[in-house]
């Protein structure tokens, strides 16, 4: 087992081994060591168990770097992560409606082209929430062309006593280490998971909103007989987005928000997984951190824009 040890428990790793007709090298994240064997975590979030006696040569290597974002794909796979109650076009824009319930879910969200002149399409947009009794309002990423030609329609901040909102992500065998907690995946999520994500009733519209995608799991984490932590996953190609997640304050500061998001990464692997995101507030400092911590990284930020 030439060049690991248990301090190297958590880096990334090359293992050459035998195998039954020769030699074959395993890449990954050294999931456990000892003087009789070893465990190798790969990036699809399988494990590789090793004999000591079959490895030939083993070391550590540098993390795999960060590839560029394509921002544009991950600008529309973070609204068919969560797809809102009621949808409709302009061209390729996405008009969006859920009761009211969430900014994303009752948003216009301009990516591609609508197929016609923008102001043209903006009147569309307008209509189609004035029908709903809801304001116009776009999801603009902050520093593209739309974003430009909203203002200069006459589009204002939505919410400007808030911060922007940060879309983070990273590959996910930075963040799908094995959790230090126990946590449940479950495909429906029962009344104890939304009791831990909302305070007081949950938002009529919001099982429909959560629970809508094709694919997309629920995490929890109990302690002392109840609920403390949750989050959501949702697949959308070989993204994994995470969302709604919430920690009991009583219990914050104890990883249990990292171990959500180690769950889900290691739910969303076999099935296709290579890269991850999620959305927090530029002024949650903390849990930007926590997050950095885990290797995310700023892919873009977006704010909301209203006609009114």
């Amino acid at each position: 087992m030439s060049g690991l040890q248990a301090r190297d428990i958590g880096h990334r790793v090359v293992v050459r081994h035998r195998i039954p007709g020769g030699l074959t090298d395993v890449i990954g994240v050294l999931q456990s060591w000892d003087p009789t064997s070893l465990a190798v975590r790969h990036a699809d979030s399988s494990v590789h168990q090793i004999d000591a006696d079959e490895v030939t040569a083993a070391k550590t290597i540098p993390e795999t770097p960060l590839r560029p974002v394509d921002v544009e794909q991950l600008f529309l796979s973070t609204a068919l992560g969560r797809p809102a109650v009621e949808t409709s076009y302009v061209g390729h824009w996405l008009l969006r409606a859920s009761a009211g319930w969430t900014g994303r879910g009752n948003s216009l969200l301009p990516a591609g082209s609508p197929g016609m002149p923008v102001a043209e399409a903006l009147k569309h947009a307008e209509a189609f929430y004035d029908e709903r009794g809801l304001p116009p309002q776009a999801l603009i990423r902050l520093g593209s062309p739309e974003a430009e030609e909203f203002r200069a329609l006459g589009w204002i901040d939505a919410r400007p006593e808030q911060s922007d909102v940060l879309v983070l992500h990273t590959t996910l065998d930075h963040v799908n280490a094995a959790p230090e907690y126990d946590v449940l995946i479950a495909e429906h999520p029962e009344n104890a998971w939304y009791a831990a994500a909302f305070d007081g009733p949950v938002p009529e519209p919001a099982p429909k909103v959560l629970e809508g995608a094709p694919k997309a799991v629920f995490a929890s984490i109990s302690l002392d007989g109840r609920t403390v932590a949750v989050g959501r996953g949702s697949m959308t190609g070989h993204w994994l987005g995470a969302d709604a997640i919430r920690v009991d304050p009583a219990y914050r500061r104890r990883g249990l928000g990292s171990a959500i998001l180690q769950a889900l990464a290691r739910w969303s692997g076999p099935l296709g997984g290579r890269r991850t995101y999620l959305e927090v507030l530029e002024e949650n400092a903390p849990a930007i951190a926590a997050y950095g911590r885990l290797g995310y990284r700023e892919a873009y930020r977006y704010r909301y824009l209203t006609s009114r």
